[in-house]
């Protein structure tokens, strides 16, 4: 049955209807209250996490010192370096971006250095390391000194271990940025890198270090900052008196034949400051000091760090 607005009951139907739609859009209007948080899966959360930004600055190498056998090179990494390697080796590398590496006498003529950036990327750089002409001298009618073999061979490996054990002290200094002094200045009687060839074409060890001839008790100073890492107790059968010193970052100096040390180890050396005197103990045919150099393994010249020789 239809009715009309005149019928009794017309009023109420068309209240429940008004009254039934004006649930319904309200409804779609509101929220409801108590809406699960989205949770991402961690796949998800992976994605969403942003690369690590490289800081500004140039992304390529700076670098100062000699590629030369022998010589040692200050370098600054790019920018955003997170790890450096030198032919697949670790180099570390300091806040502001410096780092140091060096070569051997008998470097090959190339080496790459590898520097990872924060945001994956590689950036590499091929060196040319320049070879060297050695003062090679042919004794061809003297055999080769023999080395007292049964004394030798007791005493030198207690002595080696000690050198080695030595150069692995962790060391913190900051010497090998600095400009460095010659430890004692006079006569230069050995250049490093210098090799004698004796009879039948043997060829004996190079010459490790550069030697340097003066009196005996002549002051020898630290030529840079560093850590005394070695202060032998009792002379070695080659070195004799023998004081290293650790300038950071792998790069070390030792001093051979002394007549006297006047630093211990673990004391902490600045550039200039008295740490010997030169003498002969060891083997030495007569007063000098012999300063040797390495940086891990590498044995270095020093005369490319030190420059020439001042007029005495």
């Amino acid at each position: 049955m239809t009715l009309s607005p005149a019928h009794p009951g017309a009023g109420r139907v068309l209240r429940k209807d008004i009254i039934a739609a004006s649930l319904i859009s309200l409804a779609g209007c509101v929220a409801p209250a108590s809406a699960p948080p989205h949770r991402a899966e961690p796949a998800e959360r992976a994605s969403m996490v942003a690369p690590r930004p490289v800081p500004p600055g140039p992304i390529t190498f700076g670098y100062s010192g000699q590629r030369v056998q022998g010589g040692v090179v200050i370098g600054t990494a790019p920018a955003g370096t997170r790890r450096l390697t030198l032919d697949g080796m670790a180099v570390p590398v300091a806040q502001d971006g410096r780092f140091l590496i060096a070569f051997d006498r008998d470097a090959p003529p190339a080496a790459t250095l590898l520097a990872t950036l924060a945001d994956g990327r590689e950036i590499r750089d091929m060196l040319s390391i320049a070879p060297r002409a050695w003062d090679i001298s042919r004794l061809n009618s003297l055999p080769k000194y023999p080395v007292p073999e049964a004394e030798f061979a007791r005493v030198r490996p207690a002595e080696l271990a000690q050198i080695t054990a030595a150069r692995r002290t962790p060391v913190e200094s900051s010497g090998w940025r600095q400009s460095f002094l010659w430890p004692t200045t006079g006569r230069i009687s050995t250049l490093f890198g210098s090799q004698r060839i004796y009879k039948n074409g043997e060829a004996g060890s190079y010459h490790s270090g550069l030697d340097i001839a003066r009196a005996t008790g002549t002051p020898v100073v630290a030529p840079a900052d560093g850590v005394v890492i070695l202060a032998a107790d009792h002379p070695f059968t080659l070195e004799g008196n023998l004081l290293m010193i650790d300038h950071g970052m792998g790069l070390s100096s030792a001093f051979l034949h002394l007549s006297r040390m006047d630093v211990r180890v673990g004391d902490r050396v600045v550039r200039g400051q008295l740490i010997g005197a030169v003498g002969r103990s060891g083997r030495a045919t007569g007063p000098h000091l012999h300063w040797g150099m390495k940086w891990r393994e590498a044995r270095l010249d020093p005369l490319l760090l030190a420059g020439a020789m001042p007029a005495m």
